[in-house]
């Protein structure tokens, strides 16, 4: 007995000293990583997540249960935000080749946190509207001068790298952020909502501050020649760049899909109990954080960028027409075809974004990054602000020919994607 004992107990620390290499192992690759730009986006980025994680969970009760404010109140004015964000993330980038990206970044970073705390003193619709709008446009902006910086201070296939790094690292901190949110919410008070909100403009100011140490020696000069004289191409007159974005805002709508369409779709037209919601959105994010950095190294060269796009287009449509069938049969069939819909869907999803920040960085002009990460990350801000309009007027008002019909839209933009890649490449004689 007591060998076995010993034996027993020798496995447990080999199991638990396994356990506490490979937590070890992902500490060091995600938060702790070399090079002094990545360490300080990746800080930053854990923070700023974090705040998220808090606003997305807490927001919605503060706005209508303490502000006081109709949910068609807060639904319109996050629509305006949204519209607004649009041009904002196009502005950010030429503003970012005049002052920097790092200046943008962290001017809206802490405008968002202002914006945030502002919420806290927003007691009329219009004074609400005005808000979301500061916070939701500031933060199309960063995420333009984000993308600019990336492509300023890395090269090559480390750019992609590193935009799937910081990918993971915002999904994991998201999800630390909304189970800190569940205190507030557990304990369902004014007091308890009130500081959760502050608490997510605290961790924006914090996110600035690492970002503001990177004038101590961590920030260095753009690699790629963008700060340098000469003639610059602008994205407006690309017409393949300006293509490729509008299909990117078509694919990025997949993200709106997830978060307000699969919910809509399961509470009011399937028989999955409320909780399979949460279980399909822990799923996604797994998969996303397991796997968004091996989709990104598949993903590195245009031509296989483009190839990702297309597979992505392909797992969309797949995804849509599970969805569909989810809204018949037993419970047990329904969860399982929610539960394989959204493997098709997040797999997607890390193929999409790859693939689209690789079309990104590489396609655009090296002596004009931020113009071009401006135009690319307006087709994101589009694609978010569409989303909620598309997939409510398509799946789910119309189920199984609207989710058809929505499938079928994935399927051409991943195709059409494709396409316009290998014309470019093939054309232009670029690597593929």
């Amino acid at each position: 007995m007591a060998g076995q004992y010993a034996a027993t107990t020798d496995g447990m620390l080999l199991v638990t000293d396994r356990h506490r290499s490979a937590a070890a192992g992902w500490v060091r690759r995600y938060l702790r990583p070399d090079d002094p730009v990545a360490r300080a986006l990746t800080w930053a980025t854990m923070t700023s997540s974090l705040s998220k994680g808090v606003f997305f969970s807490v927001s919605v009760m503060f706005f209508t249960h303490v502000a006081g404010f109709a949910a068609t109140t807060v639904a319109l004015g996050l629509t305006i935000a949204g519209a607004v964000a649009v041009p904002a993330a196009l502005a950010a980038g030429y503003l970012a080749r005049v002052v920097g990206a790092r200046r943008v970044l962290l001017a809206t970073t802490a405008g968002q946190g202002l914006a945030l705390v502002a919420y806290l003193l927003a007691h009329t619709p219009a004074a609400f509207v005005v808000v979301a709008c500061a916070a939701v446009g500031q933060q199309a902006m960063q995420r333009t001068a984000l993308t600019t910086m990336i492509a300023e201070s890395f090269t090559g296939p480390d750019r992609v790298e590193m935009r799937a790094r910081l990918r993971v690292v915002t999904n994991a901190f998201i999800g630390v952020g909304t189970a800190l949110a569940a205190v507030a919410l557990v304990l369902d008070t004014k007091l308890a909502y009130l500081l959760a909100m502050l608490t997510t403009g605290a961790l924006l100011f914090v996110s600035a501050f690492l970002l503001r140490r990177m004038d101590r020696g961590a920030e260095r000069t753009a690699t790629d020649g963008s700060r340098t004289a000469g003639v610059r191409q602008s994205p407006l007159r690309d017409r393949t760049y300006l293509a490729i974005t509008g299909l990117y805002a078509v694919m990025s709508m997949q993200v709106g899909m997830l978060t307000v369409g699969v919910p809509l779709w399961v509470a009011g037209s399937t028989k999955a109990p409320p909780a399979t919601i949460a279980a399909l959105l822990a799923l996604n994010t797994v998969i996303v954080s397991l796997l968004q950095v091996w989709a990104a190294r598949g993903a590195k060269a245009i031509r296989s960028a483009g190839r990702a796009v297309g597979v992505a287009g392909t797992l969309l449509a797949l995804a849509c027409g599970l969805y569909a069938l989810s809204a018949y049969g037993a419970i047990a069939v329904v969860v399982v075809m929610l539960m394989l819909a959204t493997v098709a869907h997040s797999l997607a999803e890390i193929l999409s974004e790859a693939g689209s920040w690789t079309l990104a960085f590489e396609l655009a002009d090296p002596a004009n990054v931020g113009a071009y990460q401006g135009v690319s990350q307006t087709g994101a801000a589009l694609g978010s602000m569409l989303a909620p309009l598309v997939v409510t007027a398509t799946a789910i008002q119309h189920g199984l020919p609207g989710w058809i019909l929505l499938g079928v839209l994935f399927l051409l933009a991943g195709a059409l994607t494709m396409v316009l890649v290998r014309r470019q490449v093939d054309g232009s004689l670029l690597p593929g």
